[in-house]
């Protein structure tokens, strides 16, 4: 993984790359101990290194993290330190769920989740976000990005080279690990129908980037075990009896109805 410049990594003043103060971020809470985790575009661009290839690069607006609730108030004195505001309304109302900060020298806001990922769908990360350094482990970011029902050609980038950069089996923190894909969205129909529907666009949309041939037949390949191993993975009886209902009503929520 990359590193920032040791004398950039524990400053007050926010760098003017997105990417590299994302890693300082991510470092910096690492060297203090603290479970402060990336996700988001910056997180995918942290461990896939085809995320900087020409065909495959693009721009980042802020940094998303991710951080336990029981941890919010070191948090808060963390990102403080880092150089951020702390949004103290929008805190006060909603930091169960969720912290805002902003970045005032770069007008840039710094969102920060707590335990959970909550969007289209729900991940619960609180047992998960230590496993790996600087990012939540590769196949709850993958699913972070599969979650997404409306899903846009950003989202279709980073999903492009997590697939091609990493395996589906093999040893931790390196693969996108098929049995905890299978884990989480065997208990969770709508979870997993936003799932296969994503990959399946994933897979038609390969011929809008260039890519070399090999990459290419490396993610359908990739792309196909996983939807295999969701076709061979145990369910639950509540995903069985959500299935029964299927689309006749909405399986997913929209991040409006998240936030409001």
């Amino acid at each position: 993984m990359d590193q920032v410049d040791a004398s950039a990594a524990g400053s007050a003043t926010p760098l003017d790359d997105v990417r590299q103060e994302a890693l300082r971020l991510a470092q910096e809470a690492m060297r203090r101990d603290l479970p402060v985790r990336l996700l988001g575009g910056t997180a995918v661009w942290v461990r896939s290194p085809s995320a900087k290839l020409p065909g495959l690069s693009r721009t980042y607006g802020d940094v998303d993290v991710i951080s336990l609730r029981s941890a919010r108030h070191q948090i808060t004195r963390f990102f403080e330190a880092m150089g951020y505001v702390p949004d103290e309304l929008f805190n006060a109302i909603h930091g169960a769920q969720r912290l805002n900060f902003m970045d005032p020298a770069h007008n840039r806001p710094l969102d920060v989740l707590l335990d959970r990922f909550v969007m289209c769908h729900t991940l619960d990360l609180r047992r998960r976000l230590t496993l790996e350094p600087l990012t939540i482990p590769l196949p709850d970011l993958l699913l972070t990005k599969l979650q997404v029902v409306r899903i846009n050609e950003k989202d279709i980038r980073d999903l492009v080279v997590l697939v091609a950069d990493h395996p589906v089996t093999g040893p931790s923190g390196e693969a996108l690990d098929l049995k905890r894909l299978s884990s989480v969205l065997g208990r969770d129909w709508g979870f997993e129908h936003t799932v296969r529907a994503n990959l399946a666009r994933l897979r038609e949309s390969l011929d809008d980037y260039d890519v070399p041939a090999e990459m290419r037949t490396r993610v359908v390949e990739r792309v196909d075990a996983i939807v295999a191993a969701l076709n061979q993975g145990k369910k639950t009886i509540g995903w069985r009896a959500r299935g029964i209902v299927g689309e006749r009503f909405r399986w997913y929520e929209l991040p409006e109805d998240v936030n409001h």
